[in-house]
């Protein structure tokens, strides 16, 4: 059996990275992954590698007994009929997706619907995200309802020592407050003519100056944006982004920020605190992307809109947990209830593996 695997356009990660670990050992499989040239660094050395921008990706493809995605594989291949497509997809949908976005560049989703018609599997992390990813993708197609396999790791024994190992590599004190910062992706910022540099919302100094000596800040760019993201250099700031997979960030960490990014509801597994640094809100659900409910009321932790409210706020954190406590485990309860750690093995069972 051959196993090809494509994470975020050639990235070791995420749920495909799971679902190869799980089986790399198997002595009558195959794997090979897709990888982008400038994340090669981030695969092991004993994986067998293809240049996803190359010219053997196509024929790596339509060799597969079966391809694990976890986004849409933007390769020009014909899908034999032997091939199983299981797209895992990478987040419980705040935001709107394909069909349901406010605004998209022309031709764009036109494009991305070759690659849905090639799914035969679609992985949901809940029972909340399955209506809205029939919807969006247009998708009549099997759906497994199993949780996410990158999140097992929340779950599992191993937490503790990916926990140490990652605080060991970046050099983080034990002592630490390690704040994991993860800001989603702007269509408008992204699909810019020119490929301009994009700014973070928040003010790096302000937090190193502010809450330096207790805290460390994991800078986390999206994946569409790596390249482009100003992350200026401040004592006790990392830049994060070329870390191979966030779910370790996630085990590395005590609380995370974010705005609209679908890191909150993996990071929710963990119980750890949440704050929402969200400065633009009223544009982006009206008129950049749009969100699927509303995120004031259904927040698993206090909402601010600048730098200036975000370090005020965990500067008295405790405070602010205990006050969001209860809507934090509504959201829980709505979005991890199938993140018990046994993820992958729901998976691997449905793929008869």
């Amino acid at each position: 059996m051959r196993i090809v695997y494509q994470s975020f356009g050639g990235r070791y990660s995420d749920n495909p990275r799971v679902l190869f670990e799980a089986l790399r050992d198997r002595p009558d499989i195959e794997h090979v992954w897709l990888g982008d040239q400038g994340h090669r660094a981030g695969f092991p050395d004993d994986v067998e590698v293809v240049d996803i921008a190359g010219p053997d990706a196509r024929a790596t493809l339509e060799s597969a007994d079966l391809l694990i995605a976890n986004t849409h594989t933007e390769v020009d291949w014909d899908k034999p009929s032997t091939t199983t497509y299981l797209q895992t997809w990478h987040g419980t949908p705040l935001k709107r997706i394909h069909r349901d976005v406010l605004w998209a560049p022309p031709g764009r989703l036109d494009r991305l619907d070759h690659d849905v018609a090639r799914w035969d599997l679609l992985l949901s992390p809940n029972p909340a995200s399955t209506p809205r990813f029939r919807q969006a993708f247009g998708y009549d197609g099997e759906v497994l309802e199993h949780g996410y396999p990158r999140n097992d790791l929340l779950s599992s024994p191993d937490a503790a020592a990916v926990r140490t190992r990652v605080r060991d590599a970046l050099g983080l004190d034990e002592a630490s407050r390690v704040v994991l910062y993860t800001p989603t992706w702007r269509d408008d910022e992204t699909f810019a003519d020119g490929a301009p540099a994009i700014a973070l919302p928040l003010d790096l100094g302000l937090f190193a100056e502010t809450l330096g000596e207790s805290h460390d800040l994991l800078v986390r760019a999206h994946y569409m944006v790596t390249a482009r993201a100003e992350i200026a250099a401040h004592d006790g700031v990392h830049d994060v982004s070329w870390w191979p997979d966030v779910s370790e960030l996630y085990a590395a960490a005590d609380v995370l920020v974010t705005d609209y990014s679908s890191t909150m509801f993996d990071f929710a597994v963990t119980g750890r605190p949440i704050v929402l640094l969200a400065h633009d809100l009223e544009r982006f659900e009206g008129t950049v992307r749009g969100f699927y409910f509303d995120l004031v009321s259904q927040a698993p932790g206090p909402l601010v809109r600048t730098s200036e409210e975000l370090v005020e706020v965990l500067g008295r954190l405790d405070a602010e947990v205990a006050r969001h406590a209860d809507q934090y485990a509504r959201f829980r309860s709505t979005f991890t209830s199938l993140e018990d750690g046994h993820a992958t093995d729901r998976v691997l069972a449905r793929l008869g593996l």
